[in-house]
């Protein structure tokens, strides 16, 4: 059966409409934006901050244009990831403008825990589409979901769908497009909490309204987001009077009864999600242990982990420096050719160095480790979408806690082997901010590949002996890059970035197969992003570099150099 489709740039207005997709880490958000794109999208960074900002155009519409944001469990934001996805929905990213709809991801599996951030993002009065993704793993584990249930529930349209397939993607297109052209709707908060906290919800939303700048629609909303958040308003940015407001509502509730706000409305929205997750979704009873479980009895071992683990990172090791090899001579060798070419062609002058030694060398020094970084995001796509990345973090948080790390650091250092750019640009998904300012500090004390030329020629001028002794040597090298970077994180965290170490917490995604288109569009993504933003950086330092070293001018001092090179 055939679905007529009408965009929604036709007709009574040709104006472009901007959807938010939001939804939990681990969800399928990405594949779902990926399917409706088409793949057709641009990667970018939001202005400010290194955190990835993804956009494309809708398939079948192309007046509706879809905002990948970075996944989060709530809007009460803790890390830079988290802030922007908030403050995109907010209206307060100055470079982004605030959505005219939500498209809301859920893993149907998860569905208690995740309807928390669609529950938080639907009270904010924006149009919401909630898409009840991997239904398949849902009804493999012999569940049900009542999906018009849970429509009714909430008050929003819910899509069944299937990412990793494209099941339901026609409908959900048909969905999107239907809410760009509803209006902001009243706030319909469907929980309450205990009365002294609803009055103090009101109070706030009076005082909010009073301030004028958001729309009646998004108050209540807004009150009960800042209170559960558990801070004076969301990092200053409200007026003050609203954070007077706040102040007083949260002194009143303690000087009462001693409430603290943001707990108790965490636990009111968690028992009406509960009841919820009963009334519309059927479980099946547990027969046999689920093949996660049974996984990570071995592959979260204190023991049998770690020796998984080890292989698994020399086999990624030796792909990063042996097997990129190749495409990293071929791509030298081109650079030579062309620098001679030009240097041949071009008549001797000041125009022939700027682009032989200035313009193509810094493009050469970005493209020949070009191979290495497409290999190591290759392998972190791979590790991310089977849901091993996280188990790894996990591990590891076992032994960096005892040096002031965080098991989250261990994905940014590992990084930083192949170019420390992309390591500190991983950061961002570090929470606490001493854990991501050390883990900034010592990323460039890891050896990175950009040092294995310098290890070779030295190894090679010392040691003149055995090929294993020279191996050694260099492993010994790349060993105390590690012992040099963990020691001074110990230092930085016992003395400048002193502090309580954060509890660790990391949720273990279930295992599945990788989805390999996304994990090449995931690794082509990102190379091209460290190539376009850190390569325009090294080709910059190139050229200034170059003109350091060439002026000013001593053309008697420039002949004796040449002429003795040329004598070399």
């Amino acid at each position: 059966m055939s679905t007529a489709v009408h965009p929604v740039g036709s007709g009574l207005s040709q104006r472009t409409f901007l959807v938010a997709v939001a939804g939990n880490p681990n969800c399928g958000k990405t594949t779902l934006f990926n399917a409706l794109t088409g793949l057709r999208h641009k990667v970018g960074n939001y202005s400010g901050v290194t955190v990835e900002k993804r956009a494309g155009v809708m398939t079948d519409d192309p007046a509706i244009r879809l905002l990948d944001l970075p996944g989060t469990y709530s809007l009460g934001a803790h890390s830079p990831d988290e802030e922007v996805a908030r403050d995109v929905l907010l209206g307060e990213m100055h470079d982004t403008r605030r959505p005219d709809a939500v498209l809301i991801v859920v893993d149907a599996g998860n569905l208690e825990r995740n309807l928390y951030l669609t529950t938080q993002i639907i009270e904010l009065g924006l149009p919401v589409v909630v898409a009840c993704n991997m239904m398949d793993v849902l009804e493999a584990a012999g569940h049900r979901l009542d999906v018009g249930g849970l429509s009714q529930r909430l008050g929003v349209p819910v899509v069944p769908t299937v990412g990793a397939r494209g099941e339901g993607i026609q409908q959900l297109q048909v969905a999107v497009r239907a809410a760009c052209g509803r209006p902001q709707s009243p706030n319909d908060r469907r929980w309450q909490a205990a009365e002294p906290i609803e009055r103090e919800v009101r109070a706030v939303a009076q005082a909010i309204l009073a301030a004028g700048k958001p729309q009646p629609p998004t108050a209540q909303g807004l009150a009960v987001l800042w209170l559960s958040n558990g801070q004076q308003g969301l990092n200053g940015r409200t007026s003050p009077a609203v954070a007077d407001a706040l102040r007083s509502a949260r002194r009143r509730l303690r000087a009462e009864s001693d409430i603290d706000p943001a707990r108790e409305l965490t636990v009111a929205r968690y028992a009406w999600l509960h009841e919820i997750a009963q009334e519309c979704l059927t479980r099946a009873e547990k027969t046999t242990v689920p093949t996660t479980d049974r996984l990570d009895r071995v592959l979260t071992h204190r023991l049998w982990g770690l020796l998984i683990f080890a292989p698994m990172m020399g086999l990624m090791f030796y792909s990063i420096f042996v097997l990129a090899a190749p495409l990293m001579d071929l791509i030298d060798a081109g650079c030579t050719w062309l620098r001679s070419w030009v240097t041949a062609w071009m008549p001797a002058g000041i125009l022939r160095d700027l682009l032989t030694d200035g313009v193509l060398a810094g493009v050469g020094n970005v493209l020949v480790f070009f191979p290495q970084i497409c290999i190591l995001f290759l392998f972190i796509a791979l590790l991310e979408d089977t849901g091993y990345m996280a188990r790894a973090a996990f591990l590891m948080n076992r032994i960096m806690s005892r040096v002031g790390l965080h098991g989250k650091s261990f994905i940014p250092l590992l990084s930083s082997h192949a170019c420390a750019v992309p390591g500190i640009m991983a950061t961002r998904t570090i929470e606490n901010p001493r854990e991501r300012l050390v883990t900034i500090l010592v990323a460039p004390l890891m050896g990175c590949s950009a040092r294995m030329p310098v290890y070779t020629l030295l190894i090679a001028a010392c040691l003149p002996g055995s090929t294993w002794l020279k191996a050694a040597a260099l492993l010994t090298m790349y060993a105390l890059g590690v012992l040099t970077a963990l020691t001074m994180a110990t230092i930085f965290r016992r003395t400048l970035l002193r502090g309580p170490a954060p509890a660790f917490m990391i949720e273990l995604p279930p295992y599945r197969w990788p989805q390999f288109g996304n994990v090449l569009t995931v690794m082509w993504d990102r190379s091209k992003l460290f190539l376009t933003q850190a390569g325009t950086i090294i080709l910059a330092m190139t050229v200034l570099l170059w003109a350091l070293m060439n002026f000013p001018r001593d053309e008697a001092a420039a002949a004796r150099f040449e002429a003795q090179r040329a004598a070399l």
